[in-house]
């Protein structure tokens, strides 16, 4: 869907880059892959209209930006087909910006977003300094942080904002959950959080903490909260949680660790428990059997994925399973340049258009980074 000589990406796999018309395709534009961005390198954002050669249209730069996510670049749920938001610098702070492609209005949030809730009315963020540093490739540049001398401060963690009058607070802090059933591997570690999202009603949410020593060791956990940072519950404590989404209000699917099965797609059940051992079943066991970006068809009744590239051939596959019987189809399999790698890779990070019968990827594959579409409405309404 898009052309060199300049590079284009969406950014990550749980936002649909499709106008409610199915006719323009969010999408960001650079002149360079392969490498960081130094701090205060822009990116132009556009549209790629899919009635019109796929022409890219600019409307806007912004220098809060990260190889893996983007800027954040998505529809406004309550205007998916003229309003976008997206991260940017102003003022010497990261915030965020509301734009309206038809009328070129914009309007300045005090913080940067994270995720939306379902009605776009709320977003949950993060601090983007603190993950450029913990997490190189998910965080941004040019502002300092927080408190980068505190392991767990009392001053970052996640906020809450509301988009329509940007009142914010800080909601669940780093503190707290270094305070919370404390592990050994705490000592002389640092704490942050990453990969938040939205429930499917938006009556919770669900982040990651994670931790690492300077002698090296990542660990993560999963929790969940309500939109005000109320009712904090841990629902995995064994090591490792990597990509997952929302099947329903109660339920998350995702790629974890568990003494009992090993590293496995599981359900995990939303539990008033939250003891860090949280009910969970194997989800297509044997079907998928690596870590990759999962989400939902719209309709609940299907699972897309990717892999990490694969030995000698460096391939990553497209995969998307049916629920009801786990059954998989391969949609292709994409080569992955050993040149492109690390925080600058480009992962597949594929995610459904919003009748569920297309799927939209970066891939690098070809000389330059791009985006793709692949038709499986042959699949999906053929089975």
């Amino acid at each position: 869907m898009t052309r060199g000589p300049k590079h284009h990406f969406f950014g990550y796999y749980d936002k649909c880059p499709w106008d409610a018309t199915g006719r323009r395709l969010l999408a960001m534009e650079v002149d360079f892959a392969g490498r960081q961005p130094e701090p205060g390198e822009e990116i132009a954002l556009g549209t790629v209209d899919l009635r019109d050669g796929d022409r890219f249209v600019p409307f806007a730069r912004t220098a809060a930006w990260c190889w893996q996510q983007g800027t954040m670049l998505q529809w406004l749920p309550d205007a998916p087909g003229g309003r976008v938001i997206y991260n940017a610098i102003d003022g010497g702070r990261f915030v965020s910006v509301v734009r309206d492609l038809d009328s070129g209005a914009t309007r300045i949030l005090p913080l940067p977003i994270y995720a939306l809730s379902p009605d776009g009315r709320r977003a949950v963020t993060l601090e983007f300094a603190r993950v450029h540093r913990t997490r190189p490739g998910y965080g941004y540049q040019g502002i300092p942080e927080i408190a980068p001398d505190d392991p767990a401060p009392e001053t970052s963690g996640i906020w809450a904002m509301d988009l329509r009058d940007g009142s914010h607070r800080l909601i669940v802090t780093l503190a707290r959950l270094a305070a919370h059933a404390p592990r050994d591997e705490f000592r002389g570690a640092i704490h942050w959080v990453n990969h938040l999202q939205s429930s499917t009603d938006g009556s919770r949410f669900l982040f990651l903490h994670r931790w690492r020593k300077p002698s090296g060791g990542r660990w993560t956990r999963l929790y969940t909260a309500n939109p005000d940072g109320s009712d904090l519950r841990l629902l995995l404590d064994h090591d490792l949680v990597s990509h997952f989404d929302w099947r329903d209000p109660k339920t998350i699917l995702a790629w974890a660790r568990h003494p009992k099965a090993g590293d496995r797609f599981y359900l995990i059940a939303d539990s008033a428990i939250g003891d860090g051992d949280g009910r969970l079943d194997v989800f297509a066991d044997g079907v998928l059997t690596q870590d990759g970006h999962c989400n939902y068809s719209p309709d609940r009744k299907w699972v897309l994925c990717d892999t990490y590239p694969d030995g000698k051939e460096r391939k990553r596959a497209l995969i998307i399973v049916r629920v009801a019987d786990a059954k998989r189809f391969d949609i292709g399999r994409f080569h992955s340049p050993p040149e492109i790698d690390g925080p600058a890779r480009c992962d597949l990070h594929p995610r459904w258009n919003r009748d569920g019968t297309q799927v939209c990827f970066d891939s690098a594959h070809e000389p330059t980074r791009q985006m793709y579409i692949v038709d499986v409405s042959g699949i999906v309404r053929g089975t």
